[in-house]
């Protein structure tokens, strides 16, 4: 019997791992994002002057690059705490589900898709 505690602790430890990793590509992909919005601001700006429109969409572009870069680096920081205190309770025997941190992570995943859908209409429309 000792055998299969083992394994199933290797188990759940390794699941841990991948959930964390996951977490953190995820993270990484929302810092990629944002840099690459950030980065589009130059394309905008160049469209803008060639077109004689003003240039606050350029500020908007960096500002959603920004919320994007800070995202991803939240979001690394809580898969970071998620995996730490995950793992003290496979120690310990007793594990408790995410809570609440999903929830926000969902509801600001909307909110920012949202926005940025937003900013792309507006984009449209005004210019």
């Amino acid at each position: 019997m000792p055998q299969l505690d083992c394994q199933t602790r290797a188990r759940d430890h390794l699941a841990n791992e991948r959930t964390f990793l996951a977490w953190v590509r995820t993270g990484v992909a929302v810092v990629v994002f944002g840099f690459a919005i950030g980065r589009f601001a130059i394309a905008i700006r160049e469209f803008a002057k060639a077109e004689d429109h003003p240039e606050g969409t350029v500020a908007t572009s960096v500002r959603f690059g920004l919320a994007a870069i800070v995202t991803g680096i939240v979001l690394v920081f809580a898969a970071l705490k998620r995996y730490r205190r995950t793992r003290a309770q496979l120690d310990a025997g007793k594990f408790e589900p995410a809570g609440p941190l999903i929830d926000l992570v969902a509801i600001f995943t909307m909110l920012f898709g949202l926005a940025l859908g937003a900013f792309l209409v507006y984009i449209q429309v005004v210019h």
